[in-house]
């Protein structure tokens, strides 16, 4: 289920996940982007993440990975919705930097964007079935149990695997053989996801409990970081 930490006015606008040289820059009262000193900014938290790693001695990568969770508040992410993906994409690069696992990936991607934004009733990845033909199996997700199995070309994310093209659905109740997951979707997002040589691999999906909640920022957002993430 979807755990989002609200900023005021009932936003989710929070994000950070500070290694602990971030933490020793705050201490040290270096590299805020806010004048007066009271928490590091983007500039901080970037400059944190490009000048530090993980410890090598895995007995203290706990404590490391405890860090950047109980600083998962300290950014307040835009109002404007191109600024968000733009920093959540910046956020998601950083935080996977060095990470190969696909699923860790994935998991990340829907924990990081469902966390980012109000709209996302439901956020996650349908991963093409390599022991089954032309079928999508769910995989890491944010929000309501979602379906099993899907097969190409059935509702919109077997729409997205089958052409290869993103799906924006205003109102899912419109589109030619809608899979009811959650009665409460109203509007759907669904993006194809290409390994580095072109092949699908998954689509990502996102469904809202409101009409026409995404638009062609969305859409063209939510292309970049998975070609960025995945590609």
């Amino acid at each position: 289920m979807l755990n989002p930490l609200y900023a005021p006015g009932g936003r989710p606008g929070h994000l950070a996940l500070v290694t602990v040289a971030g933490f020793a820059a705050r201490a040290e009262g270096r590299l805020f982007d806010d004048p007066q000193g009271r928490r590091p900014g983007l500039g901080a938290r970037r400059h944190a993440f490009r000048n530090s790693a993980p410890p090598s001695d895995i007995s203290r990568r706990p404590r490391y990975i405890r860090a950047m969770a109980e600083a998962f508040n300290d950014i307040t992410l835009s109002a404007d919705k191109a600024t968000r993906y733009a920093e959540v994409a910046d956020e998601i690069a950083s935080v996977l930097d060095g990470e190969p696992n696909l699923t860790a990936r994935m998991a990340t991607v829907a924990s990081m964007l469902a966390n980012s934004f109000d709209s996302y009733f439901w956020a996650g990845f349908y991963v093409v079935d390599p022991t089954k033909e032309r079928e999508l199996v769910v995989g890491p997700y944010q929000g309501t149990l979602g379906c099993l199995r899907i097969a190409f070309g059935r509702g919109v994310c077997g729409a997205a695997a089958a052409t290869g093209q993103t799906q924006l659905v205003p109102d899912v109740h419109a589109f030619p053989g809608h899979i009811a997951c959650d009665g409460r979707s109203q509007s759907e997002i669904v993006v194809p996801v290409f390994d580095p040589d072109g092949r699908l691999i998954a689509v990502f999906d996102v469904d809202s409990d409101k009409p026409a909640a995404f638009d062609e920022i969305d859409q063209a957002w939510l292309e970049k970081i998975l070609k960025a993430t995945f590609g």
